[in-house]
């Protein structure tokens, strides 16, 4: 049994290390993985704090005051005699005591409350899309990273083709020195061509090694440098100009938090009713006329009315409407400036397929000018210098049209990044 689990779980990991990875998992695993993911779990509980505190404005708030004091006069009643041994009014003391505990239940705010609940929504959500905007950045750059170990992966399988034809040529010159068709020096010609060769595949080798690196820590992954890239098809890609970039609902946002915070101010110049319930315990009480400790308790409705508000409402309004245009003024130059992009990869993309529907021909040429060389070699009339010239220039044919596939993918993805896709 325990045989069985192990064989099962080298199957696993050698299915896991295998498994070919998407440029769109890539960028979902790297976005997972970026610290500022965390940063959305802190602004949803910010908002349910700040709702949580502006709801807490409708329960009833309860103040406890207390105060101490001495006059320099208090209130007499001066009776005339012989009234006043009848009377026999005590006169107050200059030292006062009071300790009062009161009660507000809100009845009317003119609209605070529901104000600051949506500033508080309007304010986590312009964090939220602050936070997606700065997460899409980390989108492009694995779709650097991605399509460089996909240029870096064509490129040595042409070198590797280009490494079993030199080997192939090295032996046919051998045999031309025992035929005495060249020399020891058209030898070491072609064997110079194979250690260029191998010195390009250790280059491409530490070059993917450095980006499979990258990626992988962008994606939270375990280093491994046999990780398998899907090269997509560019000949599947559907593009469209549809712009839905994180940014545009940045801007909504913030105007969206602008007008919430119009609501506020016009809301805080709006008149306060509330009911209040006051008891305490003083000396003198209610009672002014009682010069003695007791309780008291007072209950009515209160009318609170900040006229003063006004003072600097229009200019508060106006300074909000500001800050509005301004976001305006920077959407719609985010727009404009993502036409142009638009305008400048769509360009890049038609030139590269125009340069791939003509790099075949100029492959199949190469190789029947390679193949002329070759006989013209083998009969005595060019030279192995000639013979390596030509497969130099069928390989560097072969790697152009390897660049522009990668460099059209590139184009066409830096398209979906510009409108979000």
């Amino acid at each position: 049994m325990k045989k069985t689990i192990l064989i099962f779980a080298c199957i696993l990991c050698t299915f896991t290390l295998s498994a070919q990875l998407t440029i769109e998992e890539c960028q979902q695993k790297a976005r997972v993985n970026f610290p500022l993911i965390k940063q959305q779990d802190l602004i949803a509980q910010t908002e349910k704090y700040n709702l949580s505190n502006a709801a807490r404005g409708y329960l009833p708030q309860v103040s406890l005051a207390g105060k101490a004091t001495w006059q320099s006069d208090v209130t007499k009643l001066d009776v005339p005699a012989p009234y006043n041994q009848i009377l026999n009014v005590e006169p107050m003391s200059k030292d006062q005591y009071q300790a009062a505990l009161e009660v507000n239940q809100l009845v009317y705010d003119g609209g605070i409350i529901r104000s600051q609940r949506k500033t508080a929504k309007a304010a986590a959500e312009m964090q939220r899309q602050k936070n997606e905007v700065d997460l899409y950045a980390v989108q492009e750059r694995v779709t650097q990273v991605f399509f460089g170990i996909l240029l870096i992966d064509e490129q040595w399988k042409q070198n590797d083709l280009l490494r079993e034809e030199l080997q192939t040529n090295y032996d046919k010159v051998s045999a031309y020195i025992k035929n005495g068709v060249a020399n020891q020096a058209d030898l070491d010609a072609v064997r110079v061509e194979q250690l260029r060769c191998r010195q390009r595949e250790t280059e491409l080798n530490a070059l993917r090694k450095s980006y499979a690196a990258i990626l992988l820590t962008l994606m939270g992954e375990r280093p491994d440098e046999n990780i398998s890239l899907v090269k997509p098809d560019y000949q599947k890609e559907v593009i469209t100009t549809e712009n839905n970039r994180p940014e545009l609902k940045f801007f909504e946002a913030q105007q969206l938090l602008y007008d919430t915070q119009m609501r506020n101010i016009k809301s805080a110049n709006l008149p306060i009713v509330s009911l209040f319930a006051q008891g305490g315990y003083g000396k003198p009480a209610l009672n002014m006329l009682e010069n003695k400790f007791s309780p008291f308790f007072i209950g009515g409705v209160r009318l609170m009315w900040n006229l003063s508000g006004f003072y600097t409402q229009k200019n508060n309004l106006q300074l909000l409407e500001t800050e509005k245009q301004s976001v305006s003024v920077q959407r719609e130059t985010f727009l404009f400036n993502s036409n142009l992009k638009n305008i400048e990869q769509q360009n890049l993309i038609d030139k590269f397929e125009v340069q791939l529907a003509d790099d075949d021909e100029i492959i199949a040429l190469r190789q029947n000018v390679k193949k002329a060389t070759e006989a013209k070699v083998a009969n005595g009339t060019l030279t192995v210098s000639d013979l390596i010239h030509e497969i130099n220039a069928e390989n560097l044919s072969r790697q152009d049209k390897v660049l522009h596939e990668i460099q059209l993918l590139i184009a066409i993805y830096q398209l979906k990044l510009i409108n979000n896709e």
